[in-house]
């Protein structure tokens, strides 16, 4: 019973942390109706973070076993965290200027299949027809949704497809390589600092680029930048690791496709926005195409 209770905690937790991370690109498309200034948006964000990953860097780095990282370690978990955190959050502000909160949100979900294809051109992994059945049904299906929005009046959407497909790119490249780092420094640390770093940058990119002024905002821009700080980013940080300690990646995985489907329905009852059918059979099919990609086949159980 104490088992099943674990496993079902888990399971309620992984939910959580999924819809929450599907609310940030609403709140985002949100706050842009305030103000349309990505770098000081993004700045704010990751200022009311910071504090909370920078604790749990120190907290996860404590214990017997604990170690000061090396001056080499610290370099690379920063330029990982520079390229999976900085780079990625901001090209996903900046697109998601020009596209809807769904559409945004499926381009995102597409980075595993990338990850297939990173391992493959760098690692030499091979690539098993699964993953290429993965590939062809996930890039179908983004080619139906991206080919049937573009028939309409927005005619920045490739740009902002471009945009957010390179933040899901940025990611990809932030898992593959920062793989063995996390394995060899542990998953919690690997990650708070390399969001600290990325914390950072975001900070130092609004000191550098724009006047204090800028953050005179409305205080409705403050609260929902307030609420993707802690409901959209650290809250889902914490409970995907512990659902992860849980479950394992597979189930963790599987849940996550409910992401996708989350934006699209909380894009359609706050902003208004909706998808035809076309759109949502090639949403469908991204899914599908990345759970095949993601979700490994249960061994079965030796008799």
């Amino acid at each position: 019973m104490a088992s099943r209770r674990h496993r079902l905690t888990g399971i309620a937790l992984a939910f959580i942390a999924v819809a929450a991370f599907s609310l940030r690109p609403v709140l985002i498309k949100l706050a842009y109706g305030y103000v349309r200034d990505p770098i000081t948006l993004i700045a704010l964000r990751m200022a009311f973070s910071l504090p909370f990953f920078l604790a749990a860097a120190l907290w996860s780095g404590r214990g017997r076993h604990a170690r000061l990282l090396s001056v080499r370690e610290f370099a690379v978990v920063f330029g990982l965290g520079v390229i999976g955190y900085y780079l990625a959050s901001t090209l996903d502000f900046l697109g998601l200027q020009y596209v809807t909160a769904g559409v945004g949100r499926l381009l995102l979900f597409v980075y595993p299949t990338i990850v297939v294809l990173l391992s493959a051109a760098f690692f030499k992994k091979a690539i098993r027809k699964r993953d290429v059945a993965a590939l062809f049904v996930a890039y179908a299906g983004v080619a139906l949704v991206l080919s049937e929005a573009m028939g309409g009046e927005n005619l920045d959407l490739p740009v902002g497809a471009a945009l957010v497909f390179a933040s899901a790119l940025a990611y990809a490249v932030y898992l593959v390589i920062g793989a063995e780092v996390a394995q060899r420094i542990g998953a919690i640390q690997f990650a708070a600092l390399a969001v600290s770093a990325a914390c950072l940058c975001c900070i130092l990119q609004f000191l550098l680029l724009r006047p204090l002024s800028a953050l005179a905002l409305p205080k409705v821009v403050y609260g929902l930048i307030v609420i993707i700080a802690a409901v959209c980013t650290v809250i889902p940080f914490f409970l995907t690791a512990e659902a992860l300690r849980r479950m394992g990646a597979n189930q963790v995985a599987m849940i996550g496709a409910v992401g996708p489907v989350s934006a699209i329905v909380f894009g359609g009852i706050v902003l208004d926005e909706s998808m035809s059918p076309i759109q949502l059979a090639g949403a469908a099919l991204v899914i599908v195409g990345v759970l095949l990609a993601t979700v490994e086949r249960q061994a079965a159980k030796a008799s």
